[in-house]
């Protein structure tokens, strides 16, 4: 089967048609021309127009066929349009001065979700820089054409981007039915997420049922201010976060005064004993944590109180919930474990945000209780861990929206697999 009835059969033009194809060492070129008596669309308003002249010869390069790469040549034209005056013609294959066929910018894209952008660029033998160009498009098209209706629960959190103290600010949708990245914002300040409402409206603003956060003070009045409706929630993994850095610091600061004065080294390797839940210890892991538990340490006493809290997230009544909540908190206070006082005051001072969590268990039981949040910012550290070239913010935005926004793609001639 010659290679024009191929195109012909699978990504057909209404007024162009393919002329000739020959081989040029290890590419192909197919020379397309326009359809007699079919006339030219303007690139601007896309309307018919009367041909004003033609440019020079252009190569679009589409979907690599047995390893061979595919360009399209074309003569382009200029059109003397009665609204817009005279302007280069609109293609169907490829859109503005892009060297890429919109097919195989989708089929980079597709690519580009499983293997790194060096991989994809390295295998189709193009550049960084046209896989980037391919994804783009895609996102663009996807952001534009996504429904942000029907959202109800929402995820605020942050992550660190590059060297130093810089962050991304992500906004989540969290509902059970959909949980994708809806938003990006460079650094964690009130601007940022006030920028993410004005983008997302007043009106739908006002529908949110939930918002689960951390306990970033910009973040909470944002929250309250613009999401004045919702139920704030602060996310449980942040939470136990806090508690696993308390102890981690008692662990550390304990295990110096012991060698300072001459004990045996008993918390040495001791870190993810203490840290890890149990059902995830490894057999030595097991047993260095029953040998600690025989001496009276600080280090002890912090992991016995996370782990008397990891109850609190049992109950089913907010109000046993509290009653539980302040006896542990008054048990902290009095334990002298400085760490663990400083997690159970914040704890008292976010309390009614802290038991919104049970208010919320039962409509959000898959959110709270699978860390979808958690999950989803996990991706993204990935992402933005393996971006070896997203040197700019651009390059990280539309890496986590192609990789975590579950967009709607553009249509397609071709599905690939």
């Amino acid at each position: 089967m010659q290679l024009k009835t191929i195109l012909n059969r699978c990504h057909k033009f209404k007024s162009f048609v393919y002329d000739q194809a020959r081989f040029v060492g290890k590419a192909i070129e197919v020379t397309v021309l326009p359809r007699a008596n079919a006339k030219a669309i303007c690139s601007h308003c896309e309307e018919p127009a009367s041909v004003y002249d033609h440019l020079a010869e252009r190569r679009f390069e589409f979907i690599p066929i047995r390893g061979y790469r595919v360009f399209f040549l074309y003569r382009m034209r200029r059109v003397d349009c009665r609204e817009c005056g005279v302007k280069v013609e609109r293609v169907p294959w490829a859109r503005g001065k892009r060297e890429l066929t919109d097919t195989y910018q989708q089929f980079l894209a597709h690519w580009a979700e499983k293997l790194s952008w060096q991989e994809v660029a390295r295998s189709f033998r193009t550049s960084w820089e046209k896989v980037f160009q391919a994804v783009e498009f895609v996102v663009q098209w996807g952001l534009e054409h996504r429904d942000l209706s029907g959202v109800t629960a929402l995820g605020v959190d942050e992550i660190a981007w590059r060297h130093g103290h810089n962050y991304l600010t992500l906004v989540y949708q969290i509902d059970a039915d959909n949980t994708r990245l809806l938003w990006i914002g460079k650094d964690r300040t009130m601007k940022t997420l006030l920028r993410f409402f004005h983008f997302f409206g007043e009106q739908r603003s006002l529908k949110l049922q939930y918002v689960c956060s951390d306990m970033w003070k910009p973040y909470l009045k944002v929250i309250k201010k613009k999401a004045a409706n919702a139920l704030n929630i602060l996310d449980r993994f942040h939470i136990v976060a806090k508690l696993n850095k308390a102890i981690d610091e008692v662990r550390a600061g304990e295990h110096r005064q012991l060698q300072k004065d001459c004990y045996e080294p008993v918390l040495k390797n001791s870190r993810w004993c203490l840290l890890k839940r149990k059902e995830n210890l490894t057999e030595k892991q097991e047993a260095k944590l029953k040998d600690l538990l025989q001496y009276n340490l600080k280090s002890v006493r912090a992991y016995l109180l996370k782990e008397d809290f990891d109850g609190f997230w049992g109950y089913v009544s907010a109000a046993w919930a509290e009653k539980f909540l302040d006896r542990w908190c008054t048990r902290v206070m009095r334990s002298k474990i400085e760490p663990m006082k400083k997690v159970a005051k914040t704890m008292r001072a976010h309390k009614p945000l802290i038991l919104n969590w049970f208010k919320a268990k039962k409509a959000l039981s898959k959110a709270l209780s699978s860390g979808v949040v958690e999950g989803l910012n996990n991706k993204a550290k990935v992402t933005t861990r393996n971006s070896y070239g997203f040197r700019t913010y651009r390059g990280a935005e539309i890496a986590l929206y192609h990789a975590l926004g579950n967009l709607p793609t553009p249509p397609m001639a071709h599905r690939f697999y």
